[in-house]
């Protein structure tokens, strides 16, 4: 009887525990959901203004863009410290949390990212969210004088509920937020501020007013030939989505190279910018968003559409505009799924639906996440088609990361990289790590 009462006191006291840390990283999870969410609700209404304006007779507007690009350069380059560092700045102080997320990284971030869109930069949203949280998050870490530790925690919280928040997919934020910052390992231990992070962030954003758009529930008749003509749409998906990545960091370092004042770069951007609207017109300025709806609704969208959007991006993003890469990718899985569906004898909406979902997959290495905000987004009935674009275009993206701070936990070819290199070194790590077995002849 002695033994079972102490037992029963052990396994009392251990609930006992756990549920104090459960309500305590509810708490504060909550309190990073609402900063997210409130941040994300004042930058969707100004971006909304603000693209709303611009296309309402003003697309001259884009002339101007060099202009704003300087004054965007300067002002990061001068004023912005470890800000220009982004979201790989707020992935490094998950891995290994050693300075305080700037405060000014909110307000530059938004201003920048709504000036970008103004004046017709090619951008998207996912980064301004993921950075105005992350730092409000962090500044509430300092004011309630968290650990190390904690903190790291707190900024995967702060993740969730900025990527739950501004696209309104609050299951698929959280599994972002434990899935991104390593290829290969999930951090179980913030799951529980995680979700309550994104669940927050997305109810408090609805309970100001915003408004998500909203997609057509699909319902697939789902075979194995439809799987496997997925399957091998989704090979490209994940090649699209690689390729972004690595020709947007090409970009980047090649503009370092050759134009060492960093503001020059994004003047030089918005000239080649306004080249291309001169070739090809203002659809691929901002979000595109008409274009996703198009493709997302069935209609046939030709390769060159995704194309386009991509050297919009590309160019907008690695010369150094503000503002997220995710819509746009978005923009380009649907647009190059509706492309596809013709040849393959898919139907357009279900394979714009993968796509949407597929090339971000790929291009962040986030395959859970992005499958379970297909059935957020499209419904639960194209789950199956949604998930194998998924994991074949994360499977096919290879070690390229649209975040270049991202580690490489576990090699896609299964073995485990020890020292967890990022994704910008993976290449140099495996040339010297020290299991490398030698070269034969």
């Amino acid at each position: 009887m002695d033994t079972a009462l102490i037992r029963w006191r052990s396994y009392a006291t251990e609930q006992m525990s756990l549920l104090v840390r459960l309500a305590r990283w509810a708490m504060l999870g909550a309190l990073s959901g609402a900063l997210a969410g409130a941040a994300s609700w004042v930058f969707l209404d100004g971006l909304e203004r603000v693209t709303h304006w611009r296309e309402d007779g003003r697309q001259w507007l884009v002339y101007l863009l060099p202009v704003v690009g300087l004054v965007i350069g300067v002002v990061y380059h001068y004023f912005g410290g470890r800000s220009r560092e982004g979201n790989n700045l707020l992935l490094d102080e998950i891995h290994e949390p050693t300075a305080w997320v700037p405060q000014r990284m909110a307000p530059m971030v938004l201003v920048g990212t709504w000036l970008s869109h103004l004046f017709g930069a090619s951008a998207g949203r996912e980064g301004t969210a993921l950075q105005m949280s992350g730092s409000l998050s962090d500044a509430l870490a300092r004011v309630i004088r968290l650990s190390a530790a904690d903190r790291r925690v707190m900024l995967i919280a702060s993740l969730a509920g900025g990527f739950g928040a501004v696209f309104g997919v609050p299951v698929a934020g959280a599994v972002f937020a434990l899935e991104v910052q390593s290829i290969g390992r999930m951090r179980f231990e913030a799951l529980v501020p995680a979700l309550t992070a994104s669940l927050v962030g997305d109810r408090v954003l609805r309970a100001l007013g915003a408004k998500h758009s909203l997609f057509d529930a699909l319902s697939p008749h789902v075979t194995a030939s439809v799987l496997l003509r997925v399957a091998v749409a989704s090979l490209l998906f994940g090649l699209v989505g690689a390729a972004y990545s690595s020709w947007v960091h090409s970009l980047k370092a090649m503009l370092a190279r050759r134009v060492p004042w960093a503001p020059l770069r994004p003047f030089i951007g918005g000239t080649a910018t306004i080249a291309l609207v001169l070739l090809f017109g203002h659809d691929y300025q901002g979000l595109s968003s008409p274009l996703t709806a198009q493709a997302l609704h069935g209609d046939h969208l030709g390769f060159a559409v995704f194309a386009l959007k991509l050297l919009f991006t590309v160019i907008a993003i690695g010369s150094g505009f503000i503002g997220g890469e995710v819509t746009p990718l978005f923009m380009m899985g649907a647009t190059l799924g509706s492309a596809l569906a013709l040849p393959l004898g898919l139907d357009g909406q279900l394979l714009a639906a993968v796509g949407f979902c597929a090339v971000f997959a790929g291009a962040a290495n986030t395959p859970i996440a992005c499958a379970i905000m297909g059935v957020e987004l499209f419904g639960g009935a194209a789950f199956a088609p949604i998930a194998v674009g998924c994991v074949i275009a994360y499977a096919f993206s290879g070690h390229r990361s649209i975040y270049t701070s991202q580690r490489v936990h576990t090699a896609k070819s299964g073995h485990r990289a020890d020292g967890s290199p990022r994704v910008g070194e993976w290449q140099q790590w495996r040339r010297n790590r020290p299991d490398r077995e030698p070269q034969q002849g």
